[in-house]
């Protein structure tokens, strides 16, 4: 993988951010008008700055080793409103306006469709467009954008 750690010639904010070993940091996509979770993803020193600066969500995807634009294959994207830092300065919170209702590669709403009922996790969220109509065929419900 890159070297995705904060630079010198990074912004003095991104230096106040404690990135894990690998340089990146969890990221939590949060609808800015009804505060439902969407979605958890990483962000290196990178992606955060431009998301910054573009006002839409930039993640760092992990499995192929590079930004990642929410929506660049979905048309799904997410405006950022806010972006907030935890208290521990570890995980960053991001109040966005989910472009198209979804956020999830699998055609739901939020990826948190499941909830834990009696032992056994129970889907609480319908599918709202079908994967392979989003994505095609080989993408489909087994991977993230």
């Amino acid at each position: 993988m890159q070297d995705s750690s904060p630079r010198v010639d990074s912004p003095a904010w991104l230096n106040a951010i404690r990135w894990n070993a690998d340089g990146l940091v969890p990221a939590i996509a949060q609808d800015a008008t009804t505060g439902d979770i969407l979605m958890m993803a990483w962000m290196n020193a990178e992606s955060l700055q431009l998301t910054a600066q573009e006002g839409q969500a930039v993640y760092w995807s992990r499995s192929r080793g590079q930004l990642w634009r929410k929506g660049e294959t979905s048309g799904h994207q997410q405006v950022v409103s806010e972006i907030r830092l935890d208290c521990d300065e570890d995980v960053i919170l991001l109040k966005v306006e989910q472009k198209g209702g979804i956020a999830c590669h699998t055609g739901r709403r939020s990826c948190f469709y499941r909830k834990l009922e009696d032992g056994q996790w129970v889907t609480t969220a319908s599918v709202i467009k079908d994967p392979d109509s989003i994505y095609g065929k080989t993408k489909g419900s087994t991977q993230s954008e």
